[in-house]
């Protein structure tokens, strides 16, 4: 009986034709029968084609990685660049026109300037076109920490170049430093003190906007954060420029070789960035 199930097993091994293995495509499989003595045969499915290789990961999902990487780095750059152009041409053209715009008018016109930039790159990079909002944001996990660095390096370039861009376009004597660069008129510790609080200001309200699911729509990240600048502007715009935006700051400084109590902006809206992005973690709903 046994050697008659051997012998039933054997043939059923061999009832099946071996076909060679070129013969095959890459997306059949292959059917191997052994006899196993007291047991039913074994069957063993192998891809063909595989046996030997390793499976690597497809190229293009590496490739459409960096390069959605780059569209993020190049919409910080152009967004700082244009924000950056907007408000020292709204101060420049104040000046010139002896000063038709006042306080208020600046204020406006900064706050409008981020509500322009911001709105159409909320969706591609963020819209931080600020190196205080992106250290928030990466301290806090809504940015790569990996993103951080060639985020600030393209706002800090974009802010260079579109100081250099208002001197060009609106002439040199018209955009000294007096008019575009941030210089603090009260001392140091009451300029950091400002900065600090009107960066917790800005980025408190982004942090709500653009983080919180529960929150409104994305779309008024840029709405938010265009308030936050007009309310900072109009209440400490004649004690520091009210800047809030390192790039801002160091972009006029270098067009200008003003370089007059910088680290304040340099340290007080990171920190104050920090903060504000802190506080409205800790207080939202789970």
């Amino acid at each position: 009986m046994e050697e008659s199930y051997r012998s039933g097993a054997m043939d059923a091994a061999v009832s099946i034709p071996a076909a060679p293995l070129e013969t095959f495509s890459d997306d059949r499989i292959a059917i191997f029968m052994s006899p196993m003595p007291q047991k039913s045969p074994s069957i063993k499915i192998h891809p063909l084609g595989l046996h030997n290789e390793t499976i690597q990961p497809a190229p293009s999902f590496a490739r459409s990685t960096v390069i959605s990487h780059i569209k993020k780095v190049a919409a910080e750059l152009l967004g700082t660049f244009l924000l950056v152009f907007l408000v020292t041409s709204a101060l420049i053209a104040n000046e010139m026109h002896g000063d038709a715009l006042g306080p208020v008018g600046e204020a406006v016109a900064s706050g409008l300037a981020m509500v322009v930039t911001v709105a159409p790159l909320v969706h591609v990079s963020g819209g931080h076109l600020n190196p205080a909002v992106s250290l928030a944001m990466a301290v806090f996990g809504h940015l790569p920490r990996a993103h951080l660095a060639p985020y600030v390096a393209a706002q800090l370039v974009g802010a260079v170049a579109a100081s250099f861009a208002a001197r060009a376009v609106h002439g040199a004597a018209n955009s000294g430093a007096a008019v575009i660069a941030t210089v603090p008129t009260v001392g140091a510790a009451e300029a950091f003190g400002v900065e600090f609080v009107a960066t917790f200001v800005l980025v408190f309200v982004i942090t709500a906007l653009a983080t919180d699911p529960k929150a409104a729509a994305k779309e008024l990240v840029a709405v938010g954060a265009g308030a936050a600048v007009t309310t900072n502007s109009l209440i400490f715009g004649e004690w520091t420029g009210a800047s809030m935006n390192p790039a801002r700051t160091l972009g006029t400084a270098i067009a200008t070789g003003t370089y007059t109590k910088i680290w304040v902006y340099m340290v007080a809206p990171p920190l104050g960035a920090i903060a504000g992005a802190g506080a409205y973690t800790a207080l939202k709903l789970n």
